[in-house]
């Protein structure tokens, strides 16, 4: 079953795609339908149908957690959100991230999750030969690594949110992780990617952002908004991308998409609920904003996994 909507060029595109490829699905135009309606359909479907959503925003169903719902009815799901926050060249890239290599993305993401799991420590380079003092530390091991790279074998949901090609962790000791990371993107208030004109400088101490150089107004903003909420600015996920349509010049305006890119991201704020810690209360964070280094190098353990753009394991 594909629900989707035409409120843009890229939900249209896609729409035309699956009805390409699944012929015999069953499509339901999201303005055409009641909420009740749409529900209605789902419960008709069997454990291990799918059920493919192409929003142009997210779909509003009530209080019906859409994903998680469906999820605990055992079907498969793909999910296409805020599809409307690209357009021009960004369709192009994002129709390109779509592209599955089973080899790549499993091959890679396994190799990275053994390196990771083994290690004691790491470090992010995010300024090479001209900024040599641009280096992130990680003075700890870290957490079991997850992946988003198509293989559900050994999961309890078949699917998520496309684009994938991720692989995340963080530091099981978060106030061993100091230094200075660059980075040239960052999710701003309105969950869309915000690319400064020049790298903004994160400096890092115990596992907090305690400073910045050269960041902009609306960096300051997410800052201020967090410790508004959290009081400090900590650093969390570490979020390895793998999807190679994505780079930090090929772009897309959408957050959730972009953190597939190809290269490091990190998480600022204390929520994370994929990782419990001692000293924070599950739900008791408000904000996990992703950054995106300038990625020039990525050691964990004895292991370069990252150089020149690509991931070498």
């Amino acid at each position: 079953m594909v629900v989707f909507d035409t409120n843009c060029e890229l939900a249209r595109t896609l729409t035309a795609a699956y009805r390409h490829c699944l012929p015999e699905a069953q499509f339901i135009d999201f303005a055409n339908h009641t909420p009740e309606a749409i529900l209605g359909s789902f419960a008709a479907l069997v454990a291990s149908d799918l059920v493919v959503l192409i929003q142009s925003t997210n779909f509003r169903l009530e209080a019906f957690r859409i994903r998680v719902e469906l999820f605990k009815r055992g079907l498969k799901v793909i999910e296409h959100p805020h599809l409307a926050r690209m357009q021009g060249a960004e369709e192009g890239y994002y129709i390109d991230a779509l592209a599955y290599d089973g080899a790549y993305f499993r091959g890679v993401g396994k190799g990275l999750k053994a390196i990771i799991d083994t290690s004691t420590s790491g470090w992010l380079d995010s300024g090479g030969a001209q900024f040599p003092d641009a280096k992130l530390v990680f003075g700890s091991s870290f957490e079991s690594a997850k992946l988003n790279v198509g293989d559900y074998s050994d999961m309890p949901n078949v699917g998520g949110q496309f684009p994938i090609g991720e692989v995340f962790t963080e530091a099981i000791d978060l106030e061993a992780v100091h230094g200075r990371v660059r980075i040239h993107a960052f999710g701003d208030t309105s969950f869309k990617v915000n690319r400064p004109a020049k790298p903004i400088t994160l400096i890092v101490v115990k596992g907090q952002v305690v400073d910045t150089e050269d960041s902009t107004p609306e960096f300051d903003t997410v800052l201020a908004n967090i410790r508004a909420d959290e009081q400090v600015v900590w650093l969390r996920e570490l979020g390895l991308g793998l999807n190679r349509a994505f780079t930090q010049t090929r772009t897309v305006s959408d957050i959730g998409s972009y953190e597939r890119m190809c290269g490091m991201h990190l998480s600022l704020g204390a929520k994370h609920g994929i990782y419990g810690k001692p000293n924070f209360k599950r739900g008791d964070g408000k904000h996990h904003v992703d950054v995106f280094a300038v990625t020039q190098e990525v050691v964990f353990g004895e292991s370069v996994v990252y150089r020149d753009g690509v991931w070498i394991v």
